[in-house]
């Protein structure tokens, strides 16, 4: 019983450590987002003031990094379940293992 706690805790913290590794990918693919979405203003404020002269090219980046934002989106909202869910599920070894202790105890006060 206690190999397979260790393996299901073996198993979460994998899950757990992908799901981090994810969220930290998204959040630099977040930032550099930042950044475009940054320039892309910047651009649309040149626009603004006259020196570009074309509102397409403000219509189709601002369009772009809509579509980048909410794909990041998406996948960040995965990515934070699937972490959520690997934190349950450690907790739910965690309180497994406080279990075999207290059993263990138990057992020692009864012989």
């Amino acid at each position: 019983m206690v190999q397979h706690v260790e393996q299901n805790l073996q198993l979460m913290t994998k899950r757990a450590v992908k799901a981090e590794n994810s969220a930290t990918k998204l959040k630099q693919e977040n930032a550099l987002l930042q950044v475009q979405l940054n320039n892309y203003k910047t651009e649309n404020e040149a626009l603004r003031s006259g020196q570009l002269a074309s509102l397409a090219v403000v219509k189709r980046n601002a369009d772009m990094a809509l579509q980048n934002l909410l794909t990041v989106l998406t996948t960040s909202r995965s990515s934070i379940k699937q972490l959520v869910s690997g934190a349950e599920s450690l907790q739910l070894v965690a309180d497994l293992l406080k279990s075999i202790d207290r059993i263990s105890e138990v057992s020692e006060d009864g012989q």
